[in-house]
């Protein structure tokens, strides 16, 4: 049965429903207030809409829901104001149909049967270009619309594309699955429409958890900066909201930028050039952005607060960008640097640190030693530090061991793991970096 979302004001909301006969059509309440929320939930295939509304004209609201969903929005709109201009205001606005009050409820039924005719007919025909044009699963452009959108705005707009890839995404997927792992990406596209101009801006997916968008007229990169620093704001909360409070997946969101023309106006190449700087916001702590110049430079917020000769700013250029719980991750290269600093201290201070070194016995799937990785995240706490040395090896140093400390931590770590995967043996050695003369 098809469904109506009645948006009225709420002394005539029931009267307006009773308007409309059960048998024909499913209606939905509700005031201007809960409009936006209800139409998300309830998709109706038609919102019948008094024009006057409380707090919000029923122009604005169809703005607002057209901005929102970024597709067209079914609507016949009531009104009692005698105003040939509200009239002609709701057809250039996109209605599909005007009523006036007082009306008869056969007339409404007549208004209402054409509407949904006309909606019909519409949705066969966009039906078919959304299926050629758009991603699935989040309703962006796919990848071979997004490669033409694209090239063909970079070819004559001034503007600024944007690669943007999910920082340590797989992790969800391996610990809650690959349906959680659906629904960020959903709520992820939702964002990504959140930040840009709906008649301006374009916004795609490219790959898992890829995506690409052309912002009109953006040349700052205060704005690239303050878009950025929004996504992850709004993308961490969303995963809270999912996964709990306690989630401590490190999920962000790394954004490769380039100015066009500046750097060209091909889209192939400017789509390079947006990933190298992509590449190096990766390389430099994730969750952040980096615009690409075509001296080999990447400025990102960091590089601008390191310009501050203020201590607070150094600082917080060397913080970490999100303070999660549980262990930190460092790469190879930088585990490498950690531990030859520790190993000094524990030599001239006397300061023992424990060194660990957790192995698989046979070549493990790449699944199952990120896994291992992120397990290790949660158990081990937040003042160790690991890293991945092989596919099937992790290294773990613990610079401030309390007695017995390393014991129980391998301990935690191996009984921990065989809750998780019980038929790949774990292989444990440790040893003191400090030793007496």
């Amino acid at each position: 049965m098809k469904k109506i979302l009645i948006v009225d004001d709420a002394q005539t909301l029931d009267s307006t429903a009773a308007c409309i006969p059960a048998l024909q059509y499913e209606t939905v309440c509700a005031t201007a207030e809960d409009a936006l929320e209800r139409y998300g939930a309830e998709r109706p295939d038609l919102v019948l809409c008094e024009l006057e509304l409380p707090h919000m004209s029923g122009l604005e609201l169809l703005s607002r829901l057209s901005e929102r969903h970024q597709e067209f929005i079914p609507i016949l709109f009531m009104s009692s104001c005698a105003d040939c201009d509200a009239e002609s205001r709701a057809f250039e606005a996109g209605a599909m149909d005007y009523v006036r009050r007082p009306f008869r409820p056969d007339v409404l039924m007549h208004r209402i049967d054409n509407a949904m005719r006309q909606i019909d007919s519409i949705r066969q025909l966009q039906g078919l270009k959304i299926i050629a044009e758009t991603d699935p699963m989040t309703g962006l452009l796919n990848k071979i619309c997004t490669q033409q959108t694209l090239g063909e705005l970079c070819a004559r707009s001034s503007g600024t594309l944007m690669m943007i890839d999910l920082d340590n995404f797989k992790l969800v997927n391996d610990i809650y699955g690959h349906g959680m792992g659906d629904r960020v990406i959903i709520r992820f596209a939702d964002i990504l429409r959140s930040v840009i101009r709906s008649s301006d801006d374009v916004v795609g997916r490219v790959g898992g958890d890829e995506f690409v968008i052309f912002c009109r007229d953006i040349r700052s990169e205060r704005l690239i900066a303050e878009k950025a620093a929004l996504i992850n704001k709004n993308l961490l909360a969303s995963a809270k909201e999912y996964m709990g409070e306690d989630m401590n997946i490190p999920l962000g969101a790394s954004v490769g930028a380039v100015l066009v023309p500046d750097e060209g106006t091909d889209f192939d190449e400017l789509y390079k050039k947006a990933d190298k700087a992509l590449y190096s916001v990766k390389q430099n702590g994730k969750h952040g952005f980096a615009v690409f110049h075509g001296d080999g430079a990447y400025n990102s917020g960091g590089r601008a607060q390191m310009e501050s000769p203020s201590l607070l700013g150094a600082r917080k250029v060397l913080e970490e960008r999100v303070h999660q719980k549980g262990a930190y991750e460092a790469s190879f290269d930088d585990f490498r640097s950690i531990f030859r600093f520790v190993s000094r201290r524990a030599e001239t201070y006397h300061i023992d640190a424990e060194f660990i070194l957790f192995s698989f016995d046979i070549d493990v799937a790449e699944e199952k030693a990120e896994a291992f990785g992120a397990m290790l995240h949660q158990t081990l706490r937040r003042s160790d530090v690991y890293a991945r040395s092989t596919r099937s090896q992790y290294m773990v140093l613990l610079p401030h061991p309390i007695p017995d400390h390393g014991e129980a931590a391998i301990r935690r770590v191996v009984e921990k793991w065989r809750r998780i995967d019980a038929g790949t043996k774990l292989v444990c050695e440790h040893e003191s970096l400090y030793r007496e003369a």
